[in-house]
């Protein structure tokens, strides 16, 4: 269990916690950022994520074949022209932490330099993410972990290996860290969610927390997950079907409702003992037995003159056989119920 506020706990006894991940959706509007904020926030995100970077902490400014990317949704683009376009600019962040903090919700931030961790230290941020593409920048997971926040780690195209040794980073501070199952697909189609993976990530790290960072463009791989019992579930968020850097794999807000009501019944289904409470008003409806013709005082109950009906009123229908060869009481009348009074 790992505790972020009163509100929040990553928790396997608990429903995983929706994270709504904004990234680069806001086409580079800050009206559009901060309604994309606010729609999360009202549609069910437990916490809302950004990412914290300027175009020259990612990559070189230059338009050589070597940073061009050369398949896959961002095909031809320059790498610097991409981060241009999706970063976030430092000077939303306070008006963003403001929307966030108005609707009672927690915005936190992928940090992609020692620069950004600095600056989102000022708003005194309760965890951090680390993505699938740093987790082996350990110079980076270093200057994170040494702020001693819970970390949130994507795993996509990482060994165990790497996994191990970035872990074993953070843990020269802390412990407090949830590990994302994740498949750097954009979009994943859900032949290629590998879900099943989230049980290896159980095994081989027992003291942490796991969870999903879901690339596909719908809700199926997250319910898929539940089973496997996870604490937190990251989906790429937008509010309209405007082509963006990572619009491809965006849910909108209907689905980002419909996954956080889901994840809540669906968890409380899966792991909680509701009893027999909810099925009792039913149990009148099993069957008991019946005369099926007149049966005349201390005649024999036979298998012709009794059958087993609904709804459940007199002798219950699994004691049948126990009854045959009894005899009757009182007089019978057929359609009757016969309770165990009726016998000797």
């Amino acid at each position: 269990m790992i505790k972020i506020n009163k509100n929040l706990i990553f928790d396997y006894k608990k429903p995983p916690l929706i994270i709504a991940e904004i990234s680069g959706n806001h086409l580079g509007s800050k009206s559009r950022f901060l309604k994309l904020i606010e729609s999360a926030c009202k549609n069910g995100a437990d916490l809302v994520k950004i990412q914290t970077y300027e175009p020259d902490d990612m990559t070189i400014h230059k338009k050589t074949n070597l940073l061009r990317i050369k398949s896959g949704l961002w095909k031809n683009e320059y790498l610097w022209d991409l981060y241009k376009k999706a970063c976030t600019p430092y000077s939303w962040h306070n008006d963003a932490f403001k929307v966030a903090k108005k609707f009672n919700k927690v915005l936190f931030s992928t940090p992609f330099s020692i620069k950004a961790v600095d600056f989102l230290e000022k708003f005194k941020v309760p965890l951090y993410k680390i993505s699938s593409f740093e987790i082996t920048d350990f110079k980076l997971i270093d200057y994170i972990a040494s702020k001693r926040k819970t970390i949130i780690m994507s795993t996509g195209m990482s060994t165990i290996t790497e996994i191990k040794r970035a872990i074993k980073i953070i843990n020269k501070y802390h412990n407090k860290i949830v590990i994302l199952h994740c498949v750097s697909n954009y979009p994943t189609d859900l032949r290629d969610t590998e879900i099943n993976k989230i049980n290896i990530l159980k095994k081989k790290f027992k003291k942490y927390l796991i969870g999903l960072s879901d690339h596909s463009n719908n809700i199926f791989s997250s319910i898929a997950s539940l089973p496997f019992n996870i604490v937190a579930i990251e989906k790429h968020f937008s509010i309209d079907n405007k082509k963006t850097p990572d619009s491809e794999f965006s849910i909108n807000p209907k689905m980002l409702y419909d996954l956080k009501k889901s994840s809540h019944k669906l968890h409380s289904s899966l792991f909680l003992n509701h009893n027999m409470k909810i099925q009792k008003g039913n149990i009148k409806l099993r069957r008991s037995i019946f005369a099926k013709v007149n049966i005349k005082k201390n005649n024999k109950i036979t298998e012709k003159n009794i059958i087993s009906l609904r709804p459940s009123i007199g002798i219950n229908a699994k004691d049948y056989f126990k009854i045959i060869g009894k005899k009757a009481k009182k007089n019978l009348e057929k359609d009757e119920p016969i309770f165990y009074g009726d016998i000797k």
